[in-house]
């Protein structure tokens, strides 16, 4: 593993959490210096079939 800010995050679809759907799950990577909040982007959600806003998750 890696030593330093940067730290593995998951991404999870908050439109489909909201129908009670199944929701689109998405990892990256955030410097957690630089970026101590959580993140939020638009991806591309398959069961939606559009962009929808992903939020970071615990």
């Amino acid at each position: 593993m890696a030593k330093g800010p940067r730290v593995i995050v998951t991404l999870e679809c908050t439109e489909a959490r909201k129908d009670g759907l199944t929701p689109s799950r998405y990892t990256t990577t955030k410097n957690k210096k630089t970026t101590p909040d959580r993140l939020e982007m638009k991806k591309y959600n398959p069961n939606l079939r559009r962009h929808t806003l992903h939020k970071e998750i615990k």
